[in-house]
């Protein structure tokens, strides 16, 4: 057919006569596999694969990703098996093909669950090879342009799935004119009515502008040339997409996106980029704050210009970017110009490596991810990066997306020093971990060898790599902590029937373990400690005792008490709403997949669970535990200058923290009431300081309140 002539000459001029041969061959093949199949337009399917290796051909790729291009849908979509592609085409081949397959002969539960894992599948292999991407993308490309012959209840979720993913891909890849075509078509897929009344407004506006343009350009190429620079100067049209955008981010109307005349410099070298920068500022006044240089500090990408706003002439806004041609080729090609232009470009070289380190990051993202879907939100975070330029203690530059945080940063130096992270200091002065970094920022992270991350941290973390790694420990450690409290409540369900774990043997293990169908003993013990296994039933499997005893139903039926030590961790929480201390009496209420909350035993959410006595354990604190917890107090005092200040400064004495402290609306009597959250060691250590600050003559009352509302000390 004609497209396979076509495709077939154009490869010819850069491809061996050998290579063009086995495209051929792979042809043939395609159309044989593909034979009988139509599109949703009607034509035959083989034009599809067709045009994505014509897409490719354009960028010059390899012999090995046009011949994976024209089989990318064999295994899909026929009974063509990876065997056969290998037999025929090679591993190279093969790898390339099963990378951009699809997983759909595996079932999910839900269409979020097989995207995501199609995603995982197709990003992993991108890591092995970058090619696999380059092929999706055209797939996409020529998917979304003939979007039209697709039914209109999928149309808008494949161009939605088009603009979360594969445009930011593109994007991050450098490959611009890719990215800016997948943009504009979903743009035209998911708001159609916008599109269409955007697009008419556009051409009749430009048809305007044109005069303005042309005089623009004249009179920059002369100044250009006035002082011996030869450059290329065109007027640079912003696409669609981007002035709706605009127009959506910065509440702008159209005429003021369209009012900015953009312009692209094309120059030999970098020396005359900042000399050209020098004669433009010189024929323009450029608006203040309004100077990128991405040259010095490219984007994470490999993007490299020089970016300026003047006030051109009737005061209209000018936007100019500044370039060499290779510098132009990266731009416009991405990580594909390592293809289209073959040469030692350094450019390049350190675009392959920028791209192989993304990469890279991506499998570790994924290794640490517990699933495909967790996998797929930190990838979307990842694939938006406004950059903000920080430098290291020893000055190295270091690009991250806009928003980051002191959390961000140590993470992005390396995952032990966002692990083991507790201050940082942001310009030589110390700052809150969460403090947001602002271009230029010199950051110094200071760690301590005991820290470990904390749960709170992902409330304000932006980057994927953060999130990931801080998901990744708490999991860890929940699961290790959560072991230990299995093992300890199945040991004492053991003692009730005269034994322990270690006199239980491997063979007695085996039934519960395929029973439960978990791989390990380990697994087991965190069900228990995570409450989603009762211990009683677990010690009755590993004894073989079928008939059990009365009583012994329940998690907590003849298990005697669990001892607690206060540093149990995440697998064992203090409750919120009454904050046991030790001294105190308490209960433990296991909750499915939580562990176990302790509370005192008076706690009216203790109380509503009385109903489902299996749930709850006999507690009692370790005489040992020593570890700090939250208490609330209510103290009330006399209206008088300073009384906060002595009050501070007893607890202070008396070796608690304050937590928080919260000053009741005052109606201008005579006493005012406060609220402490303060940190004690035992019921005894709370005497203690409520003894002391009852001797300040200020104190008129104070009283433990037992359950406060979180609301009431916030």
């Amino acid at each position: 057919m004609p497209g396979a002539a076509t495709l077939i000459r154009d490869c010819s001029v850069y491809l061996k006569p050998e290579d063009v041969a086995q495209l051929q061959t792979a042809y043939h093949f395609s159309a044989s596999a593909h034979e009988g199949q139509l599109r949703n337009s009607g034509e035959p399917y083989i034009s599809h694969p067709l045009a994505v290796a014509g897409i490719l051909a354009e960028w010059h790729l390899d012999s090995q990703a046009l011949t994976a291009a024209l089989l990318h849908d064999v295994m899909e979509d026929t009974s063509v098996t990876k065997n056969q592609i290998l037999e025929m085409f090679g591993k190279p081949v093969a790898e390339l093909v099963d990378g951009v397959s699809k997983l759909d002969k595996i079932e999910f539960e839900t269409q979020e669950e097989a995207q995501a894992e199609n995603f995982r599948k197709m990003l992993l292999a991108m890591a092995r090879d970058v090619r696999v991407i380059l092929i999706k993308l055209a797939d996409r490309l020529h998917n979304m342009r003939t979007l039209d012959a697709v039914p209109a209840h999928k149309r808008r979720r494949i161009a939605r799935e088009t603009m979360d993913i594969y445009a930011p891909i593109a994007n991050r890849l450098g490959l611009n004119s890719i990215f800016q075509e997948l943009e504009d078509l979903s743009f035209k897929y998911l708001y159609p009515d916008r599109c269409r009344v955007l697009s008419k407004a556009v051409s009749a506006a430009r048809g305007n502008r044109r005069e303005v343009v042309g005089k623009v350009l004249a009179v920059i190429e002369k100044r250009l040339l006035d002082n011996g620079i030869t450059a290329q100067v065109r007027g640079r049209q912003k696409h669609l997409y981007s002035i709706y955008r605009k127009m959506r981010e910065k509440h702008l109307s159209f005429a003021q996106v369209l009012d900015v005349y953009g312009f692209r410099i094309v120059v030999k070298d970098v020396h005359s980029c900042y000399i050209a920068l020098g004669v433009l500022h010189g024929l323009y006044k450029p608006i203040p704050g309004k100077f990128k240089d991405y040259i010095a500090i490219p984007k994470a990408n490999g993007y490299q210009s020089l970016h300026t706003h003047l006030f051109g002439p009737f005061g209209s806004p000018i936007e100019i970017q500044i370039r060499t041609q290779e510098m132009h080729r990266i731009a416009e090609a991405g990580v594909a110009s390592h293809w289209l232009y073959k040469s030692s470009d350094q450019s390049i070289t350190d675009l392959q490596k920028k791209t192989h380190q993304w990469l890279q990051s991506l499998l570790e993202m994924q290794s640490e991810s517990g699933d495909s879907v967790e996998f797929l939100e930190h990838l979307k975070v990842d694939l938006f990066p406004d950059e903000v330029y920080v430098f290291t203690p020893k000055g190295k530059i270091m690009a991250l997306p806009r928003g980051v945080t002191a959390v961000d940063f140590a993470y992005a130096v390396h995952s032990d020093i966002g692990n083991r992270c507790v201050a940082v200091k942001i310009n030589q002065e110390l700052m809150p971990l969460r403090t947001e970094l602002k271009n230029g920022n010199r950051v110094e992270i200071i760690t301590a060898s005991h820290a470990k991350p904390n749960p709170l941290w992902l409330n304000f973390v932006a980057t994927a790599k953060a999130r990931s790694h801080i998901r990744h420990f708490l999991k860890t450690m929940h699961f290790a902590e959560s072991v230990q409290l299995g093992e300890r409540l199945l040991n004492q369900a053991l003692g009730t029937f005269k034994s322990n774990l270690g006199a239980i043997t491997d063979a007695q293990w085996i039934k519960p373990l395929r029973d439960a169908n978990a791989k390990s003993r380990d697994v087991v013990l965190s069900d228990i400690g995570l409450g989603k296994r009762h211990a009683v039933v677990v010690a009755r499997q590993l004894l073989s005792i079928r008939d059990p005893a009365p009583g012994e139903h329940g998690a907590g039926g003849g298990m005697g008490t669990v001892i607690i030590r206060g540093s149990e961790g995440m697998a064992v929480q203090f409750s919120k709403c009454c904050h046991p201390i030790p001294g105190d009496r308490i209960v433990g209420l296991i909750s499915k997949g939580q562990g176990m909350a302790i509370h005192t035993h008076d706690c009216p959410v203790l109380a509503k669970s009385h109903h489902e006595p299996d749930r709850m354990l006999d507690v009692e604190w370790d005489n040992e535990a020593n570890k700090l917890h939250d208490v609330n107090i209510r103290i009330l005092v006399a209206n008088e200058r300073g009384v906060l200040a002595q009050v501070a400064a007893c607890i202070a004495d008396a070796e608690s923290n304050i937590q928080n402290v919260a000053v009741e609306p005052q109606d201008g009597g005579k006493y005012a009431a406060m609220q402490f959250t303060l940190q004690v060691l035992n019921r005894q250590h709370l005497a203690r300081i409520m003894r002391d600050l009852r001797r300040i003559p200020e104190v008129a009352r104070i009283n433990r309140v037992h359950h406060a509302s979180r609301q009431s000390l916030n």
